[in-house]
């Protein structure tokens, strides 16, 4: 499957909302450099349908890149087809799906606004393979199984 980055997002602190950034690094193990969550864990790197966040767009909220944590934003890809160990292909980056979609530990700000929060569903989270560049109009493809 084929997709569009159409934002790239990294935050200071944990619990945050991200920001919008020209591009980010990816790095192998370590996940997105200056970014709150990098580190050695599972969930170093975070993918969310612009799709998705349409959705709630159309229930009248004002909703920036980044504001579910998201350190990449999609368009053209369902992740809720995703599956554990599927492979993610960004330029020279290559990415291996962790786990899918994440329970907020309270609830956050877009919850307390909309009723709901879509990273439990749709939120998909990955940990770097091999490092790369990544920034918006960038292609990237996903396969489930290994390789890319």
């Amino acid at each position: 499957m084929r997709f569009n980055v159409e934002a790239v997002c990294v935050s200071a602190a944990k619990g945050a909302p991200k920001s919008e950034v020209a591009e980010i690094v990816l790095v192998a193990g370590e996940g997105v450099r200056s970014d709150a969550h990098a580190g050695s864990g599972h969930r170093q790197v975070s993918f969310l349908a612009g799709e998705d966040v349409d959705g709630l767009r159309a229930e009248g909220l004002t909703l920036a890149p980044g504001a579910f944590g998201e350190n990449i934003v999609t368009r053209g890809i369902d992740w809720t087809k995703a599956a554990l160990g599927g492979r993610i292909g960004i330029g020279t980056a290559e990415l291996e799906i962790t786990q899918i979609g994440k329970e907020c530990h309270t609830p956050c700000a877009i919850f307390r606004a909309a009723g709901r929060c879509i990273m439990p569903d749709r939120g998909v989270f990955a940990r770097v393979i091999k490092g790369g560049t990544v920034h918006a109009g960038h292609r990237g493809h996903y396969r489930f199984g290994q390789g890319v």
